[in-house]
């Protein structure tokens, strides 16, 4: 895949080409949420239980990953891992890690938000990873440095959050936390849910965290791991 890195003219404009499916001429305005509360024991827990759960996970899922570079290597030409800048808690720009699932060139004609499981760009071995969720593993690593966590809204492109606050005005709320490998949205609505509904449930999530919210979005994750139909 190519650089995030926008291409500019000589007068300084951005002439990144961006491709995305969601045409909307209705325009949505996002609850603001101005500054949420810190809550500090909350605060404390998450990271620590961020800190256990991601350690252990890389532990006892080095091998499978293992066997999933492997697999990655050897069905598709290019890098094992794919690195992109996304924005993380406060709009910091953070380095998600996943494993690779579609072509090199994916983004040759300019960045191109995915169609789904009939994006052509996508590998047949990246096919299954997106299925399962698999491609996300590497991002644990994300969750043990701290740039992200295991529960939060999903990190999403600086180019997206430009293009969706074209119509999504308050889109930029979502990065008052941290983002994570899993969210309501994911779990109440699906991975593929358009951005104007996505939003709602993360405005919905930062409103109401709490440990046991972010417990039961773990299980229901769990549960959609092993349920294709869900997973989508």
């Amino acid at each position: 895949m190519t650089s995030l890195t926008a291409n500019r003219n000589e007068n300084g404009v951005d002439n990144t080409v961006v491709i995305m499916p969601y045409e909307s001429h209705k325009e949505y305005y996002i609850e603001d949420l101005g500054e949420i509360d810190a809550k500090p024991v909350y605060s404390f827990f998450k990271r620590a239980f961020d800190i256990a759960a991601s350690l252990l996970a890389l532990l006892i899922l080095a091998v499978p990953m293992l066997v999933v570079a492997l697999l990655v290597k050897c069905t598709s030409k290019g890098k094992v891992l794919y690195h992109q800048q996304r924005l993380g808690l406060n709009g910091c720009k953070i380095d998600v890690i996943k494993f690779r699932t579609m072509r090199m060139d994916a983004e040759m004609n300019g960045i191109q938000w995915s169609s789904g499981e009939k994006d052509p760009r996508v590998t047949s071995f990246g096919r299954v990873l997106r299925a399962t969720h698999l491609d996300e593993l590497p991002q644990l690593w994300c969750i043990l440095k701290g740039e992200m966590s295991l529960v939060g809204p999903r990190p999403e492109r600086e180019v997206y959050y430009n293009e969706f606050e074209k119509y999504i005005h308050g889109f930029h709320e979502r990065l008052k936390v941290k983002p994570g490998l899993t969210g309501l949205a994911q779990v109440e609505g699906g991975y593929h849910l358009p951005p104007q509904k996505k939003v709602l449930y993360d405005v919905e999530y930062i409103k109401n965290r709490s440990l046991w919210l972010d417990i039961k979005i773990i299980l229901k994750t769990a549960v959609l791991v092993f349920d294709y139909d869900g997973a989508k």
